[in-house]
């Protein structure tokens, strides 16, 4: 997301080019395909931007920028030779994009490790935790292993946790959420279930623990899409607690209450299984705490 905060009256495709060290053409491309946004609507490469204009290039295009290493603390939960299991934060964003050129996990990876995998954005990134998410994740160290490890994650043969906050009280005891998701067409920063580009994708869910109008629930995804238990969560009433994009009433600054505890898989190369839990953050924890005593 880049925010205007110091020009204005100029055309976007200037602009952009400016603060993407982009070729003007280049830029005026991706506007034409509507992966441009200017507060979640399809602009034309006329448009004068304005201070306090919020703009969103769809992130997963391939940008013309260098990835520097930084020495940015990591939670390094298992490691070999060809493979990380890491504990991300909530707020690091995985890997570069606009807005988002420092700071995040492939910054901090290209610092303490030679990971030759995939393209120069996203070096051993097997799967993406979204910026607010925390909890863990796979790493490749070279390109056979991402292969391995992407391909296991496609027949699901990695089994992926999490614990969520939601608003509401889920009254079933467990569920299946199968409904396809694609990019929304009146706003291209969110994600929504539909029939349009979109692709299949299921969550179960099993409910922990109620909780003053809201509920604790473990999920299980059986696909990865973009932002999919969130979607998914929405799109049945009951939004992930605190989550700016698709939850109810104002977030605050930690973000949504949704946390990757549990990965499961048997290691590709050794056939040794590999399972890991981790503790869910302080903010969430608090959350939880102050719930109980309400």
């Amino acid at each position: 997301m880049i925010k205007v905060e110091d020009m204005e009256n100029i055309r976007i495709d200037s602009f952009l080019a400016e603060k993407l060290e982009l070729s003007r053409s280049k830029v005026q491309k991706l506007v034409k395909e509507g992966l441009v946004t200017v507060n979640g609507k399809i602009v034309s490469s006329s448009y004068q931007v304005k201070l306090g204009d919020s703009i969103l290039v769809d992130d997963d295009l391939y940008y013309e920028i260098n990835v520097e290493a930084e020495n940015i603390p990591l939670d390094i939960i298992y490691e070999d030779e060809d493979m990380l299991i890491i504990n991300k934060k909530s707020g690091m964003v995985v890997h570069p994009a606009p807005g988002h050129y420092t700071g995040t996990l492939v910054n901090a990876l290209l610092y303490r490790f030679d990971i030759n995998g995939g393209d120069k954005l996203r070096p051993g990134i097997v799967h993406r935790l979204d910026k607010d998410t925390s909890g863990l994740m796979i790493v490749a160290k070279n390109e056979e292993m991402l292969e391995k490890l992407s391909t296991m994650i496609g027949k699901k043969e990695v089994e992926r946790k999490y614990l969520a906050i939601v608003d509401g009280v889920i009254k079933h005891d467990t569920g299946t959420i199968d409904a396809p998701i694609g990019r929304d067409i009146n706003n291209r920063q969110k994600m929504a279930v539909t029939d349009v580009n979109a692709k299949d994708a299921v969550t179960h869910f099993r409910v922990l623990e109620h909780l003053n109008n809201k509920t604790l629930i473990e999920c299980t995804l059986e696909t990865g899409r973009t932002h999919q238990i969130r979607v998914h969560l929405a799109y049945i009433g009951f939004p992930v607690c605190n989550d700016p994009l698709y939850g109810r009433g104002k977030a605050t600054e930690f973000g949504q209450m949704l946390h990757s505890y549990s990965i499961k898989l048997k290691h590709p190369r050794t056939g040794v299984e590999l399972a890991y839990e981790v503790e869910v953050p302080k903010e969430f924890n608090d959350k939880l705490n102050e719930l109980r005593s309400e």
